[in-house]
């Protein structure tokens, strides 16, 4: 039986940052972040990580989210957005029917969808007594540094990630189901950031958390500076056949009391964010996005009927800047987070040098 080293969330404490990564570099980014600047700062929601690393050949995890925590699962309003179709996110279809999500946001490798399709149900019927039979899982393809093929992700490791969900700081970079990406030719992962709105007196929570697998080298912008033009070096150095573009997974959720349809209006802000990176949506990207509320829905026990209280379209404005803030910034962090990373066939993939990237901003 193979035997891996599996790495939790909460014990990767050199990894957990709260989403500070970009801001300890003196990145000046817009927007208020919350205390965390996580999408836990969104009350409820928690993230669990199982990272897996086995000798040269396993560099892969998944990635857990839970809207309202692994102890309720109470559905909450929600809707996907898909900017460039190349890649799977499944269980969308009856969210768009429905306007609801029922279960977990699980992230993992695209060969292994199936896998943590199959421990989530599992973990649901023993934890909720019923099973999330669509469950949501999203993919990013690692395979330049992880043997994606030889489907090491099983059921018992989503499993994993749901237990080890929780709220407070969030692991980023070489973790979950980003351990092993990369994006604008630089080492990436997992990232995360938020951003505080006031509305009417008001105070909401923003929460973005992207597993980021995209962009070229040339393109790479922070906080405006075409950075990747003069960070030329530290290519990746792969010893496998050319492969096409990654992939972006983009998880929003907000406490704001909003309805599917304008939530359909947040997940479509991703994309904006992601430009801000400099990325355009390469042909082999698969860019999806998907936003959700944690505002409880009042029901009278007599009634069969609810009434929705939700924010008038005329005040979002706040709110949707805010996804495209939390957006860029959860992309920075995935990248700043991460470290070099050997794997499969000797490829390396290398971080972006902090001191370099500062020096570049300041010019």
């Amino acid at each position: 039986m193979r035997r891996f080293v599996v790495l939790v969330s909460v014990f990767v404490a050199t990894l957990v940052n709260g989403g500070s990564a970009a801001r300890e570099l003196g990145v000046r980014l817009d927007g208020e972040p919350g205390t965390l600047n996580a999408i836990t700062d969104v009350a409820g929601v928690q993230v669990g990580h199982t990272t897996l690393i086995e000798g040269e050949e396993v560099r892969t995890g998944v990635t857990a989210i839970l809207p309202r925590g692994r102890k309720n699962h109470e559905p909450v309003f929600a809707a996907v957005h898909v900017f460039n179709g190349n890649g799977e996110m499944t269980g969308t279809h009856w969210i768009a029917e429905s306007g609801f999500l029922e279960g977990p946001v699980m992230l993992t490798n695209t060969h292994s969808i199936g896998a943590v399709s199959e421990g989530v149900i599992a973990w649901s019927l023993k934890n909720w007594s019923a099973p999330i039979s669509l469950p949501v899982v999203a993919e990013t393809w690692d395979g330049l540094l992880n043997d994606i093929n030889g489907l090491h992700v099983r059921p018992v490791h989503a499993a994993a990630a749901l237990d080890a969900a929780a709220g407070g700081a969030v692991a980023e970079g070489n973790v979950g189901g980003g351990t092993g990406n990369r994006a604008f030719d630089f080492k990436a992962g997992i990232g995360t950031s938020s951003r505080v709105v006031e509305i009417g007196g008001v105070r909401y929570t923003v929460g973005v958390l992207v597993q980021a697998n995209f962009g070229k080298r040339p393109q790479l912008t922070v906080a405006g500076v075409r950075v990747g033009r003069e960070l030329t070096d530290l290519l990746p150095e792969i010893h496998l056949p050319p492969a096409g573009e990654g992939s972006l997974i983009s998880v929003v959720a907000t406490d704001a009391p909003l309805l599917p349809h304008q939530l359909a209006r947040l997940a479509k802000r991703v994309p904006l964010g992601m430009a801000r990176t400099g990325a355009t949506s390469l042909n082999s990207s698969g860019d999806f996005a998907i936003a959700f509320s944690t505002w409880t829905i009042p029901q009278d026990a007599d009634s069969k009927l609810r009434a929705a209280v939700f924010i008038d379209n005329a005040q979002l404005d706040p709110v949707l800047g805010a996804v495209v803030e939390a957006t860029e910034e959860a992309i920075l962090n995935s990248i700043l987070a991460a470290e070099t990373m050997s794997g499969r066939a000797g490829s390396t993939i290398h971080a972006l040098p902090h001191e370099r990237l500062r020096k570049a901003i300041g010019r």
